[in-house]
């Protein structure tokens, strides 16, 4: 596991496939690790599933409504539609850029409507460099995220076992 140099900006992403440790970049994007911690220290992640993975390009979860297995919500059919009951953040739009490994929000047409659901690069995807707001790097993990299973839709997903902040752990 990479070093933790501060435990309250870092993330532990537990995956069926294993481990991943993601960099949190608060002075990147102060609202969407704000939102980012919040929803990982309510265990809103856990039992998430990667609904939308895209060989090359990125591995997309986060939807707390309808793709987190368990709940009475859960759809496998509508994952990637639903958010947190949360509201939608504003853009953060920044100049860092979308390389291998970057954590990055998912939103729909509105750069506005950031929530819950996120997405970790498999690549360098210069296309979306500020049209998404970046909130963390993988330190740790990547052979993991390189794992998890590719589809759109993806049959029998991969999840999120649990997420939490370093600092809680």
């Amino acid at each position: 596991m990479a070093e933790i140099k501060d435990p309250e900006n870092t993330l532990i992403l537990e995956t069926t496939k294993g481990q991943v440790v993601i960099q949190l970049l608060p002075q990147v994007a102060p609202e969407h690790v704000a939102r980012i911690k919040e929803l990982a220290r309510e265990k809103a992640y856990d039992g998430v599933v990667f609904h939308r993975v895209i060989d090359g390009f990125m591995a997309q979860t986060g939807d707390v409504q309808f793709g987190k297995q368990g709940s009475e919500t859960f759809n496998p059919g509508r994952a990637g539609m639903g958010g947190s009951s949360k509201p939608d953040l504003k853009a953060e739009f920044s100049a860092t850029s979308h390389i291998r490994g970057t954590c990055s929000m998912a939103r729909s047409q509105n750069p506005n409507s950031a929530n819950s659901q996120f997405f970790i690069c498999f690549a360098d995807a210069p296309w979306l460099n500020k049209q998404y707001s970046v909130w963390g790097q993988v330190i740790s993990g990547m052979d993991i995220v390189d794992q998890i299973k590719r589809g759109e839709p993806v049959k029998d997903p991969d999840s999120i076992v649990s997420a939490r902040v370093a600092a809680d752990v």
